[in-house]
């Protein structure tokens, strides 16, 4: 669920002027998952500007402390959120830990790099949500490790219904910073994209695997 208020459109107008989100409705991006996309999300190059890693990591611990009080540990989610989880750790005085995607092939073959111990309240941070799967996966190894995680927090969110039902069967709430209905809006009121392009993102967000086939084809 994203946030949806003056912190969501901040957000998005602070990762289109960092070229954070690339809009290309056109010549559209192609996933790792092998779906064709006209919006591309990389929330990290925000790390490079301290004004706005700021602003997200403050706007992370307030939502935190809103939505889920104050957890014993907070976690990243391997590898682009990690850098912005340590940030809030150290700024909510919590330990951290991240999950990475796959365990290591030696030394103590860890899904979990740093300290967890059973039954502590977590917090996991994540970069942005998409179908949730991988984050999702987090989830699970900290559970399985004893942790009690509380929910999760996105900076991003594409507010894909299959990530949200995802979400809610395995019983893991879910708050994003900024969504994808801000950030499009944001971007037409800018002149980032044209109204016809508008019309475009929307209905990819609507059927983004149908989206996708098509644009292939072509």
């Amino acid at each position: 669920m994203p946030v949806g208020n003056e912190t969501a459109e901040n957000i998005a107008e602070q990762l289109l002027q960092i070229k954070a989100i690339k809009l290309q409705p056109t010549q559209p991006f192609t996933w790792a998952s092998g779906w064709k996309s006209p919006i591309y999300c990389d929330n990290r190059i925000s790390l490079s500007h301290p004004r706005v890693r700021t602003y997200i990591r403050q706007a992370l611990v307030k939502k935190i402390g809103e939505k889920y009080g104050k957890p014993d540990v907070i976690a990243g989610v391997a590898t682009a959120a990690i850098a912005q989880g340590a940030l809030v750790a150290e700024a909510m005085g919590l330990p951290f830990v991240y999950v990475r995607s796959s365990a290591k092939d030696h030394g103590r073959q860890n899904l979990i790099e740093g300290e967890l111990k059973p039954g502590q309240s977590i917090v996991v941070i994540e970069d942005l949500i998409s179908t949730g799967g991988s984050s999702l996966n987090a989830v699970k190894v900290l559970r399985e490790a004893g942790g009690k995680v509380t929910g999760m927090i996105s900076v991003f969110t594409y507010g894909f219904m299959l990530a949200e039902e995802n979400f809610k069967n395995e019983n893991c709430p879910i708050v994003s910073l900024c969504d994808y209905d801000t950030l499009i809006g944001k971007a037409a009121d800018a002149k980032f994209i044209t109204a016809s392009d508008l019309h475009t993102l929307r209905a990819w967000r609507e059927q983004p695997e149908s989206w996708g086939q098509e644009a292939s084809s072509q």
